[in-house]
């Protein structure tokens, strides 16, 4: 299919809000081609890519700021990268079949989004501390071991890769291509919601975070579907996140200058 038109009145409701602000303007565009293996090959080629990146950081002993800026962020080229180069190679771009757009609104609904998504990680991070006790995440983790290493610099870098990057990476790849190629489908959106949370929850193989991360996934997908774009999922996102990148910042005096 070349044109929209065919599939206007049954399928560009299931499309992002800039699909249709597009057809309005009279851009010619096409019904995307792209669809779940393509979220699958960025999901999965990011994990792959961690792998092969990781093997010679490992060989050559690289220090910790290597393998967090190094071994974190090329794996990036896949779950952001793909979803862009399959929206432009099989779709009208990233901006228009992702919902890349961002209103006042998606500002105003992303704080409230996130907000939420704080408040239930809360209760999910309370239950876990009775079932498993204290624990932490993955980029907790190497927060500490970065505090006690690296200059206040590379904690700042490693903030804003906190509170910026990877709230815009992850949201293209779940709630912009995933979310997007379920939808597509003609799924029910609660069920494409519940979907994409169990994805992303699954996707940082943080077992004891579990109760955290599903909730947070499900608000993130409740910000996408009320607003039908991802501006206001990857402000949650950010709110989401903005805690543990301030808790960092906040420590950095005590690193080594």
């Amino acid at each position: 299919m070349t044109s929209v038109e065919a599939s206007a009145d049954s399928a560009a409701s299931r499309m992002p809000v800039t699909f249709t602000i597009a057809e309005q303007e009279g851009r010619s565009l096409i019904w995307p081609r792209w669809g779940v293996w393509d979220a699958v090959i960025a999901i999965g080629g990011f994990i792959v890519l961690t792998a092969l990146v990781a093997i010679p950081l490992i060989i050559f002993d690289a220090d910790l700021v290597l393998f967090v800026f190094v071994g974190g962020l090329v794996p990036w080229l896949m779950l952001a990268g793909w979803p862009v180069y399959a929206t432009w190679r099989k779709g009208n771009g990233a901006r228009i079949d992702l919902g890349l757009i961002l209103r006042w609104s998606d500002v105003g609904w992303g704080m409230v989004f996130g907000i939420a998504g704080l408040l239930v990680a809360g209760v999910g991070a309370y239950v876990t501390t009775l079932i498993v006790g204290d624990f932490n995440s993955a980029a907790g983790e190497v927060a500490l071991e970065l505090r006690e290493s690296s200059s206040t610099a590379t904690l700042l870098a490693f903030a804003v890769v906190i509170a910026v990057g990877a709230p815009v990476v992850e949201e293209i790849a779940f709630r912009g291509m995933l979310f997007g190629a379920l939808r597509k489908r003609g799924i029910n959106p609660i069920w494409v919601v519940v979907i994409t949370a169990v994805a992303f929850s699954l996707f940082h193989l943080e077992p004891t975070r579990i109760l955290v991360l599903l909730p947070i996934g499900i608000t993130l997908g409740l910000a996408r579907w009320k607003t039908n774009g991802l501006g206001a999922p990857i402000v949650a996102h950010m709110v989401n996140n903005l805690p543990a990148a301030v808790f960092l910042l906040i420590d950095a005096p005590g690193v080594t200058p």
